[in-house]
């Protein structure tokens, strides 16, 4: 975890693969637990610290989470997120190439939680959710391509099941059709960037999460999406 932004209403951080932002059924340390014990820590606060999840990711994923310090703020991005005015941006390793340089996708969702997966169809179906998505082809190695998706509706592992959907399942996603997983247990899907207006200051907030350190692919897609010349 490590600290992207902060101020006195927000703090926007850039979670490792493996993170939990909040707790579940394992009982492990959840990322909003994490922040709140080094808040209290750095601060010297001797009371409880305040800070609510407005978004979560999923834990295979990386990449950049806001939290609200105050309850204000709290309730301010929660509608926020509903209206769609936080906007998402992704990048997603995949090992096929999508058979268009850009497009967008439209599927109906529907999420199961027996086994915690979400089925996605071209047609409605009892209980399904639209779900749309904007990809972009934005890189390229001999055995990779890097997708930038902007997010258009927020459904449950959406951009997993969606690119699945299209044959390009994200590099290491075993649930979503991969064939190999990633040695470390992640899934090669980043929440890249977040841009909203600052619930409290009114100011934008514009901030980009770096691609996981360490990972020679993720630095040399991005390397390429920074000299590419695809349109």
């Amino acid at each position: 975890m490590k600290i992207l932004y902060e101020d006195n209403h927000i703090i926007i951080v850039n979670k490792a693969a493996g993170e939990i932002v909040q707790g579940d059924k394992t009982g492990d340390e959840p990322l909003v637990e994490t922040i709140k014990k080094y808040i209290k820590e750095r601060d010297s606060k001797p009371g409880q610290v305040f800070l609510g999840v407005v978004h979560r990711l999923d834990r295979p994923v990386s990449g950049v989470v806001v939290f609200a310090k105050t309850s204000k703020a709290l309730s301010r991005l929660n509608a926020m997120f509903a209206t769609r005015d936080v906007h998402k941006t992704y990048w997603a390793i995949t090992r096929n190439r999508p058979q268009e340089q850009s497009a967008i996708l439209t599927h109906y969702i529907t999420s199961v939680e027996r086994n915690n997966k979400s089925y996605a169809s071209l047609t409605p179906k009892s209980g399904s959710k639209e779900a749309r998505l904007e990809y972009r082809l934005i890189a390229s190695s001999d055995r990779y391509c890097l997708l930038e998706v902007n997010l258009m509706t927020g459904r449950k592992h959406q951009i997993r099941v969606q690119l699945s959907s299209i044959g390009c399942p994200v590099k290491g996603d075993l649930k979503y059709g991969d064939k190999r997983s990633n040695p470390d247990g992640s899934i090669s899907l980043h929440a890249r960037r977040v841009r909203f207006i600052h619930p409290v200051s009114k100011k934008e907030i514009d901030i980009t999460a770096p691609v996981p350190e360490g990972d020679n692919l993720w630095v040399a897609l991005e390397t390429a999406a920074e000299t590419s010349t695809f349109e």
